[in-house]
């Protein structure tokens, strides 16, 4: 046979494989609740895509992620347990996934899908952790928690006088790492990338995995204008306490479903797609979980059930799924990399230790050998035994290791019956014993920052995630008064320019300016910075900072190799104030 009849043969087979494989879309709301959906029973809220993809879909009523962003995210994508990944919290150095580790992103991207982030990231802002890095090769994203975070463009941050901005409409965000303004409300414009994108691989005839984690309805409560109305007037008639921008903020992620539900039927797409619909962690919103949780204690950030159960519907037409169906064993974010792979028949070579298990069975109606189980949620920065953490085993909730209660009889969580049923009690304070015997030893390994490679000679380092004081929002910027260090790995030797600043480097504000939004005198947040030291590995070099200082920067060599960098900025009497914020290192 000739060799360009092979070729075409070839590129055929191959065209022929991906239209078989099915695509994924993966869409993750920020903080909206379990009971805030329709569907699950909410007495006003409209959410009539995310009603009808209920209908359509296998429902997980008993379906659970960690209480905060990053450990969801980090499960989610990897399918290890937070505390083995070492992505915990969303700050202070715990917001990394150890680089040993790949994510659903890498797995697919090895399996020839075109890997597409159209949303959250929240796993790292520098290199060797952005999304970039981590197997997305199509990223349009933002930095850290939210778009008026530290980390994120100065022309996002609420604080920023020059330039006010409400951080939801018209943000800057960053496109395959360089950061750009775009028009529209944040979550359109997510959604508009992901249709954009779905359409090219389509019209490549390429199978893709989309990662969409809006950035809604997490803080700061901004919904577009024309949902207010609607809840405003409920609130007058209904007389109760809500906050319309939140719900608002979750209509219009319905919206957008919808938008994207239309745009799968008209290219052909829904047939062979599988699309998953969850949320990070319970409700952010008090009133709304005052409102309807579904009957269940708590919140974000908390270990009761209404912090961590979430809603977690999957369709697949072509897939012979149970469609219409409730799951309702025990199942959480770990459950989900390994179910992906499966049903997609993809086998990696490379495939980390799993802390889920496949659901596929359950997604098929048929029996499942895990439901009898226990799993565990821990998160934030402590890594202490039952620091902040909660065991699961059927309906049985151990509750911070001293209170149990059974879900099934008591949903709210008012009455601890550990002396009840001690045995109970004693097994799954064991099972918990000996998982955390285990993770602990996986949550102690450090997370390193790569500095100096070629892909990335020059690194923005941020105090949001450094090993160390919280510092992760404007209120943090504005006071300034946080410390800590960065795990670096420095990947070629060399001659480095290190740069210290306080503000974000493209604001142009100096070391010592303040912020003033409302035309208070003198501005808020002035600090009478004098000199600055760095410190990486054995080395330690100081600087005065003269009037009108935006950054200081020293030249050092470095030596390959995992180092600590820490910084600090005095006043003209040696008092400490603050370490540098933002960290730029380049290599010459």
């Amino acid at each position: 046979m000739p060799r360009m009849a092979i070729l075409l043969l070839l590129a055929s087979l191959t065209a022929t494989a991906s239209a078989e494989r099915p695509n994924v879309i993966l869409v993750m709301a920020d903080d909206q609740g379990y009971g805030d959906i329709k569907a699950h029973g909410h007495p006003f809220i409209r959410t009539p895509n995310m009603d009808k993809l209920y209908g359509e879909s296998v429902r997980f009523t008993d379906f659970h992620v960690a209480p905060m962003c990053t450990p969801t995210r980090a499960q989610l994508l990897t399918g290890v347990d937070a505390m083995k990944s070492g992505a915990t919290a969303v700050c202070q150095g715990r917001s990394m996934i150890r680089r040993e580790i790949p994510t659903l992103a890498n797995y697919f991207g090895d399996a020839g899908y075109k890997t597409i982030l159209s949303g959250k990231w929240h796993l790292g802002d520098s290199y060797s952790h952005r999304p970039q890095d981590r197997g997305f090769q199509e990223v349009l994203s933002f930095r850290a928690w939210g778009l008026p975070s530290l980390a994120s463009h100065w022309a996002n941050s609420f604080i920023n006088e020059e330039e006010p901005s409400d951080s939801y409409h018209d943000p800057v965000l960053a496109h395959n790492g360089e950061d750009k303004r775009y028009k529209g409300y944040v979550t359109d414009i997510f959604f508009d990338h992901a249709i954009e994108q779905m359409d090219a691989c389509k019209k490549a005839g390429e199978p893709f995995f989309l990662y969409l984690p809006t950035p809604t309805p997490h803080t700061p409560n901004i919904a577009p204008r024309e949902k207010l109305p609607y809840y405003e007037r409920i609130k007058k008639e209904r007389k109760v306490d809500l906050r319309s921008d939140y719900y608002g903020m979750i209509e219009n992620i319905d919206d957008n479903l919808g938008r994207l539900e239309g745009f799968l039927a008209k290219r052909g797409l829904k047939e062979n797609t599988i699309l998953l619909y969850l949320s990070d962690n319970g409700t952010q919103c008090s009133r709304a979980a005052a409102i309807h949780n579904a009957g269940m204690r708590g919140k974000k950030t908390e270990v009761w059930e209404g912090g961590h159960r979430v809603p977690l519907f999957v369709r697949w037409p072509a897939g012979e799924l149970k469609h219409g169906t409730d799951a309702k064993e025990l199942t959480q974010a770990q459950d989900i990399c390994p179910t992906l792979l499966n049903l997609c028949g993809i086998k990696p070579d490379d495939l980390y230790t799993q802390s889920g298990h496949d659901l596929t069975p359950l997604l098929k109606g048929r029996a499942w050998p895990h439901a009898n189980r226990t799993l565990f949620v821990q998160y934030r920065t402590g890594g202490t035994a039952w620091n902040y953490a909660v065991a699961m085993q059927g309906p049985w909730r151990l509750v911070s290791g001293k209170g149990l209660y059974n879900i099934a009889e008591d949903p709210g969580q008012k009455r601890d019956v550990r002396t009840e049923y001690p045995e109970r009690f004693q097994n799954m304070t064991s099972a918990y014993d000996a998982w955390f015997k285990d993770a602990r030893r996986e949550f102690l390994k450090t997370r390193y920052i790569g500095l100096g490679h070629p892909e990335s000679p020059s690194t923005v380092l941020y105090a949001s995630d450094w090993e160390g004081s919280y510092c992760d929002n404007p209120a943090g910027l504005k006071a300034s008064r946080g410390k800590g260090r960065w795990h670096v790995d420095v990947i070629r030797a060399g001659r480095y320019r290190i740069e210290l600043a306080r503000w974000p480097f493209e604001s142009g504000k100096s070391l010592t300016e303040g912020v003033n939004p409302n035309g208070n005198k003198p501005a808020d947040g002035a600090r009478p910075i004098a000199k600055g030291s760095l410190s990486i590995g054995d080395q330690k070099v100081e600087m005065d900072a003269e009037k009108g200082d935006r950054f200081l920067s020293f030249e050092v060599d470095l030596a390959a190799g995992r180092q600590v960098l820490k910084t600090m900025f005095r006043s003209a009497d040696g008092k400490e104030l603050c370490s540098a914020n933002y960290v730029r290192v380049t290599r010459f």
